[in-house]
């Protein structure tokens, strides 16, 4: 095999394990069409340095890093979770798009990857680039958050 196809060879390998994490990881972060517009820019650059980012220890994180840099045109002001009429997702607390939010970016995007992919905290730590402490005052606090918000709602 030539080195080329070595080459391919490891980054779809590595595309195939890290694709739906970063995905899940950059929707968190920024919603449904920005998330998937930063994993595709964060791939494409893997691909075209592969070389440089298959030495280094943490290439997801590497790559989460490059989806938010190269998708800043096409972050909204505000993520936004789009609100659902009540039939659409009759097993979901209608009120919790609107009460996540409200939580910080960094909040809302861990809650999900926890509670919503089942992600460790040690999985969290290493995407985001994070300690793994850091990640937990996130989550109590986004959960403190959610919980507050959510007695005070009306639903």
């Amino acid at each position: 095999m030539t080195a080329p196809e070595t080459q391919a060879k490891t980054f779809a390998e590595f595309h195939r394990e890290a694709e739906p994490r970063l995905r899940r990881a950059l929707i968190a972060r920024y919603g449904s069409e920005v998330g998937r517009e930063a994993t595709a820019e964060a791939l494409a650059y893997g691909w075209e340095h592969w070389a440089k980012i298959a030495a280094m220890t943490n290439p997801l994180g590497y790559l989460y890093r490059v989806g938010q840099s190269r998708s800043r045109r096409l972050w909204p002001r505000r993520t936004v979770f789009a609100s659902r009429p009540e039939e659409a997702l009759p097993w979901v607390e209608p009120g919790l798009p609107s009460a996540l939010n409200k939580l910080s970016a960094r909040q809302r995007q861990v809650v999900v990857l926890i509670h919503g992919f089942e992600h460790t905290h040690q999985e969290v730590a290493d995407l985001l680039g994070i300690a793994r402490s850091s990640v937990q005052n996130h989550l109590e606090r986004g959960l403190a958050k959610l919980r507050s918000e959510m007695e005070g709602s009306d639903v």
